[in-house]
């Protein structure tokens, strides 16, 4: 079933910036005063004849209640819930407020999972007008209709952790999945790894859960290794998931000797399953995971991972943002930041290269 219409926008604010040729953020960076933005002086005092010409007065309440600008920034994920146990996620959240908070906007957290929720939820959220552009974590497949919808009707929109396959339409950010995750492979294969199992971090219709599992496939591919379907195993975010998810690949009895974990909290998860199973890290298990958290390098034994950075791409994502609220947003984009290979003790790299 095709996605719903958005509904029509309030004729207050709309009409202030369909007479003044602008769009209706940067009515309401105007109205606010709101400097810094890239307005120049000749729109600024356009935008404020048109609004004296119809009468328009700034008031942040009845523009609100009018479907007007908000000065709110709408950050979307699949679960408020992942808050608790994405560590990766926490980071992301807090430096986005950060650069909330620099340009005098507020920001609201909204899921898009949970009791009475489809996916495409945050539609919803600018049905409701309380956001002025979008900042959306952890693309599913299924919400891309949706996206493009929102897109379609200019609303301000950059969605972070989707690589360039599929998202065309709009505004992406963030690093090469596939990329990082053939580094953490083949640095495991030129270990000598032959099975080298997979524990995705969420379910794979997220974009960079599958993005990283076709990393690892191939990774081996490329090397004359065909992976099993039972190589593989999904977690869902928590560390305690991680835990279950490498119960399970022990439980089928696969014979691996490397394992890539999608993400580091649950890495965390898979080293306590492999200690409890007796399986010695990096001895009889190398683990390589995913995101270089600060626990990483506590962990027992610190943890080899793939570096991103959660605070360059919160920062990163609402320098986007702000451009396309600003009206200065130009051709589809896809921002990427590198990532890179951290080598410690739980892949056993370390240990050689001392010898």
């Amino acid at each position: 079933m095709p996605p719903a219409p958005l509904l029509t926008t309030s004729p207050t604010s709309a009409e202030v910036a369909r007479k003044a040729g602008v769009s209706r953020t940067t009515v309401s960076f105007v109205l606010n005063d709101v400097r810094d933005r890239g307005i120049s002086e000749a729109t600024r005092v356009r935008v404020l004849a048109v609004a004296e010409e119809l009468g328009y007065r700034p008031n942040i309440a009845a523009r609100t209640l009018a479907g007007g600008a908000s000065a709110t920034v709408g950050l979307v994920m699949p679960q408020a819930a992942h808050l608790y146990d994405d560590v990766f996620l926490a980071h992301l959240v807090g430096s986005i407020n950060e650069a909330c908070h620099r340009a005098g906007l507020k920001m609201l957290i909204e899921s898009t999972d949970g009791e009475g929720r489809e996916p495409g939820g945050f539609v919803d959220l600018v049905r409701s007008r309380r956001i002025d552009g979008l900042v959306v974590v952890n693309l599913r497949r299924s919400e891309h209709d949706h996206l493009r919808q929102l897109a379609a009707a200019g609303i301000p929109l950059v969605v972070l952790g989707s690589g360039r396959d599929g998202t065309g339409d709009f505004h992406t950010l963030g690093t090469d999945n596939h990329r990082g995750a053939m580094l953490a492979v083949n640095h495991l294969l030129d270990l000598g790894h032959r099975c080298i199992a997979h524990v995705g971090f969420a379910p794979s219709e997220f974009h960079s859960v599958s993005g990283r599992e076709s990393g690892w496939r191939d990774a081996l591919v490329a090397r004359g290794i065909t992976p099993e379907p039972s190589w593989v195993a999904h977690a869902d975010i928590s560390a305690e998931s991680g835990w279950h998810a490498t119960r399970a690949l022990l439980a089928r009895g696969v014979p691996f000797t490397a394992l890539f974990v999608g993400n580091d909290t649950v890495a965390f998860g898979a080293l306590r399953a492999l200690r409890e199973a007796g399986r010695r890290v990096p001895d009889d298990v190398a683990v390589v995971g995913y995101d270089d958290l600060p626990l990483a390098p506590f962990a027992a034994p610190p943890l080899t991972t793939v570096r991103t950075d959660p605070i360059r791409h919160g920062r990163e994502a609402m320098e986007m943002l702000l451009a396309l609220m600003a009206g200065q947003g130009g051709e589809v984009t896809h921002r990427e930041i590198g990532a890179a290979l951290v080598v410690r003790a739980s892949c056993g790299a370390e240990r050689e290269m001392r010898a």
